[in-house]
Parts: C-alpha cells; sequence; structure tokens
C-alpha cells in the first residue's frame, strides 16, 4: 500500500490511478516501471509534496500576498511624500493628491482602452453607486495620511494608520455580514501592539518616543492636530476598504482606481482654488523624481490592494496592512538614520507572528469559503437593499 501511495504523490495527476486496484500487487509494478527507484523516486515524492503544498497556501493566500506588496509600494510613496514636505517651500497635501491621482487616472484610462475593458469612462452599470462612494471615502483616507506627515514621524503617521484594519473587520461583519473571526481580531491586536512598540508615538511615549534623527516637526498643538485629521482618515479608510470588498470582482480593480483619481483630482483641484493654496513647481530634479515616485508607486500600490481586498474577506486581508509598518520602519533607518530599539525589534516579530497565524490559519477549503464570503457577502447587500426600500 505504501508504494501505491508514493507513486500516486509523484505523477503530475493522481486521477488517472485512483479507478487502479485496491491491492498492493496491482500497484508494484506501477512502482517497478518507475525511472526513479529506491531513495530518489522517496526523495522525488517528498519535493513535489513540499511543492503541492506550497502551491496549496499560495492559492489560499494569494490575495494576503497582494495587500502585502502593497505595503511596500506605499511605504515607498510615504516616503517620498515625507521628503517633499521637508522641501523649502514645502509642497502642500493638496498638491501631493492632484499629482499622484492625476497620475493614477490617466495610468488607468489608458490601460483599460488599450486593453478593452468594458466600460472604462463610469464603471459597469449597477456598481456605480459603489464606486463613488469608494472614491468619496478613499479621498479622506488619503488626505489624513497626507496631512499627518507633515508634523508626524513617517512610523507614527502609520502607526495611526493601523486602526483601519480594526475598524474593518467591525464593518464588514456589520453592513457585508462577514464571520467576524476571533482569532483574527487576537491576531490583529497582537498586531497593533507590535505596531506601537516600533513607532513608540510621541502622544502614547512621551518624551521617551524620541530617537536620534527622527523626523518629527511642528508644535504640539499641531502635532496633536496631525492625529485628530490621521483619525478622519482611518474613517475614510475604513469606508473605502469595506466598498472595496462589497463591489468585489464584478468590476476590474481599475474602475475602482478611476474613481477614486478622478474623484481625488477635483475635489484637491477645488479645494485649492478655494483656499488660495499656491501650486509649487518643480525647479530640482529631485523633486519631479519623487513627484513621479508619488505616482507611480501609489498607482501599483493601489492595484495591488484593490486585487487583494477583492480576494480577501476585509477583515483577515486588513490585516495584512500591519507589515507596512516593518517597510515603513526600514525605510525610515535608511533615509532618516534612526537607530532601531529593542521595542522595535520585539514588535517586528510581534507583527510577523501574528501575520504568520493568519496566513496559515486559513481553512483549506478555500474554494467552499470564497462561495461563503460571496453568498454572505451578496446577503449583506441584500437586506442594506431591503432596508432602504423599506425606509
Amino acid at each position: 500500500m505504501s508504494s501505491r501511495t508514493a507513486y500516486t504523490a509523484s505523477t503530475p495527476s493522481d486521477a488517472d490511478f485512483r479507478t487502479a486496484g485496491s491491492s498492493s500487487a496491482q500497484a508494484e509494478p506501477l512502482r517497478g516501471s518507475s525511472p526513479f527507484p529506491g531513495e530518489e523516486y522517496q526523495a522525488l515524492s517528498l519535493h513535489r509534496g513540499v511543492f503541492e503544498k506550497t502551491k496549496e497556501w499560495y492559492d489560499n493566500n494569494t490575495g494576503l500576498l497582494l495587500i502585502v506588496g502593497a505595503q511596500g509600494f506605499f511605504s515607498s510613496m510615504d516616503l517620498a511624500v515625507k521628503k517633499l514636505h521637508g522641501i523649502d517651500p514645502p509642497v502642500t497635501t493638496l498638491q501631493l493628491i492632484f499629482v499622484r491621482m492625476s497620475i493614477t487616472y490617466i495610468c488607468s484610462i489608458v490601460y483599460m482602452l488599450a486593453t478593452r475593458i468594458p466600460d472604462p469612462w463610469f464603471g459597469p452599470k449597477g456598481l456605480r453607486m459603489l464606486l463613488a462612494s469608494r472614491a468619496f471615502f478613499g479621498f479622506f483616507g488619503l488626505f489624513g495620511l497626507y496631512y499627518s506627515l507633515q508634523y508626524l514621524s513617517l512610523s507614527d503617521a502609520t502607526v495611526l494608520t493601523f486602526l483601519t484594519p480594526m475598524c474593518t473587520a467591525v464593518s464588514g461583519a456589520l453592513f457585508l455580514k462577514e464571520r467576524f473571526v476571533p482569532k483574527h481580531a487576537l491576531a490583529g491586536l497582537i498586531s497593533l501592539c507590535g505596531v506601537i512598540l516600533i513607532a513608540r508615538p510621541e502622544f502614547i511615549f512621551g518624551e521617551a518616543s524620541k530617537s536620534p534623527g527622527g523626523a518629527e516637526r511642528g508644535t504640539p498643538a499641531e502635532r496633536l492636530g496631525a492625529v485628530g485629521i490621521s483619525l478622519i482618515g482611518v474613517l475614510g479608510a475604513t469606508g473605502a476598504y469595506t466598498t472595496i470588498r462589497a463591489i468585489g470582482t464584478r468590476s476590474h480593480p481599475l474602475h475602482s482606481m478611476a474613481y477614486f483619481s478622478a474623484s481625488c483630482v477635483v475635489v484637491s483641484s477645488i479645494a485649492m482654488f478655494v483656499t488660495e493654496t499656491p501650486f509649487i513647481v518643480p525647479t530640482k530634479v529631485d523633486w519631479l523624481v519623487m513627484l513621479l515616485m508619488i505616482g507611480f508607486f501609489g498607482f501599483f500600490g493601489q492595484i495591488l490592494l484593490t486585487m487583494g481586498l477583492q480576494r480577501e474577506t476585509v477583515g483577515r486581508g486588513s490585516m495584512a496592512v500591519y507589515t507596512q509598518v516593518i517597510f515603513a520602519n526600514i525605510l525610515e533607518q535608511m533615509f532618516f538614520h534612526t537607530i532601531p530599539s529593542i521595542l522595535s525589534v520585539i514588535g517586528t516579530l510581534m507583527i510577523v507572528v501574528a501575520a504568520l497565524y493568519v496566513a496559515l490559519t486559513k481553512p483549506k477549503d478555500s474554494t467552499l469559503e470564497k462561495r461563503l464570503d460571496e453568498d454572505e457577502l451578496e446577503e449583506g447587500l441584500l437586506e442594506g437593499e431591503n432596508d432602504d426600500t423599506r425606509s
């Protein structure tokens, strides 16, 4: 019997052998005819088993990995934003949003037209209200982050954004009828504690949070105001994540990005005109390079994030956002020359362990889970529509 099991595991597909005889006498000639006898055959079977396990894990966590990749792009984009805020004269938050989203909108429309994606300008019918809601919430999420980077360090601004996964887990359970998994909530809480240890925000740790080469600026009142605006951004990001999940795979990711970027361009333009905010024209090459970095890094990061959230529940998928603090911490040490502390190392390990736990504890029957998720999502949306009709 063991020889038959080994042979089946080593073949590209075992479907042709499931109907074979069940006796070991029938299986033995098959093994004898293998060109990999003895130890070589067993090693090949082991390698095939590892490969299949790895592929199964990858298939189960594709959305999670896409979101992690997005955090690398977003951290690089935030670094460029932080640098531009320090240039004299500093580039304003509204101008950064205008530049980044102009590039994103152009890239999105050009790609959809080139690949002939249906409804490139307005998106699929029946989803346009959700797409518009995603754009509305997304603007406030982006503004909150960019504004806070004027006065907070990169790690401080990042740690505040990690309130979003907690909020999106609750939002997904309330509005989309997604399952709220206690073990994932526990992993999120552990990750949040790790984030706090890494960032050591001044409003929690006081003067002990200061480190050599820190990038804070402004008065305590300005920092407190930045924290408040950042919390508004958290609510905006929560709404954006929830609507992306509600849209699901019923529209192309670039439809969502086109709506989001167009909304940001229009709102930021109007806001700059009303507030008479000057438009800073780049006079140095490094200015232009960082502006382009913000645009293109934000574009690719948004693509990966949207694709990832379309494949994961908002509760589980948003947990992967915690990995951004690792990228942010590395980049801040490289460009602002901060020195990592023991608390930072401990916090990083907590985040990595919690993220791996979330990834490795996903049910193996991903197809069934996906079908259940879609059913619950559809049920939640229908209940919402019925409530609106009754009202």
